[in-house]
């Protein structure tokens, strides 16, 4: 017998996706009985990573908000899902609160201004309806380490690792997720104390660009830029999220030609 939440094989060959767990759930009667019965909801609802909310799950949230107020809070070029928006009033509309206030925030504290301004070259690349940011921190480094050839690109993120290593502070190494394997052989073999994001005690952890979201390091070496660009549909979104996890110092370390 079929699961009842798998797709048929026509369809897709993988489980539902979270967007479109949302649409499973009104077939299975859940969203269905909140349509009917009205539910009170609630006063007063925080959204955060709104950009990523799929056209399905944003009625989920207006649902429980009829009668109460929203607080969404997104950044459009942050938006690495494919169905991830692309403005604020399309947002706003499947919210259930077109008329809602928007309140651009272009000043902040965590990434330093250097950092800063080349993320900020990205975004007219991305299409995303946003204002420019601007940072208050005048300090932090940026550095380009620019190589000649691919095949000499390890040795370079080495060199690189091991002086983000002679500084304070937690260093991450963030590379296209199908890098991370090789790049993990690499740094052990130079007998650098690699481990993965969810081991917090090591100083040096090894992210694939799809997990990058949400962390930051005091140092963050990123691995040829062009590849994460290149590894999916909205790419450069997910580059700009990936330039954007320093809180000190960034290298980037390439051998192909910078997307930005």
């Amino acid at each position: 017998m079929r699961h009842p939440l798998r797709p048929r094989a026509e369809h897709s060959d993988g489980l539902w996706d979270p967007a479109t767990w949302p649409s499973v759930a009104a077939r299975r009667g859940r969203e269905v009985a909140g349509l009917l019965e009205h539910p009170a909801g609630y006063g007063h609802i925080v959204v955060d990573e709104a950009q990523d909310l799929s056209p399905m799950e944003c009625p989920a949230v207006a649902r429980r908000s009829v009668f109460g107020s929203l607080t969404v809070l997104g950044d459009l070029a942050q938006g690495t899902t494919p169905w991830a928006a692309r403005s604020r009033p399309a947002l706003l509309h499947h919210l259930g609160k077109p008329d809602a206030a928007v309140i651009p925030l272009t000043t902040g504290f965590r990434v330093p201004r250097a950092v800063l301004a080349l993320a900020n070259r990205l975004l007219r690349k991305l299409g995303a309806d946003v204002p420019v940011p601007r940072s208050l921190r005048g300090d932090g480094e940026l550095s380009i380490r620019q190589v000649a050839a691919p095949g000499e690109l390890p040795d370079a993120v080495v060199t690189a690792v091991r002086e983000a290593l002679g500084r304070e502070g937690s260093i991450g190494v963030i590379a296209a997720d199908e890098e991370v394997a090789g790049l993990r052989e690499v740094l052990v073999g130079a007998g650098l104390p690699v481990a993965g994001p969810e081991e917090l005690r090591s100083r040096v952890g090894l992210v694939p660009a799809s997990a990058a979201k949400g962390l930051e390091y005091d140092h963050v070496v990123v691995v040829e830029p062009a590849a994460i660009a290149g590894a999916e549909e909205r790419g450069l979104h997910r580059l700009y999220v990936v330039l954007t996890r320093a809180v000190s110092r960034l290298e980037v370390v390439a051998a192909r030609p910078l997307p930005f």
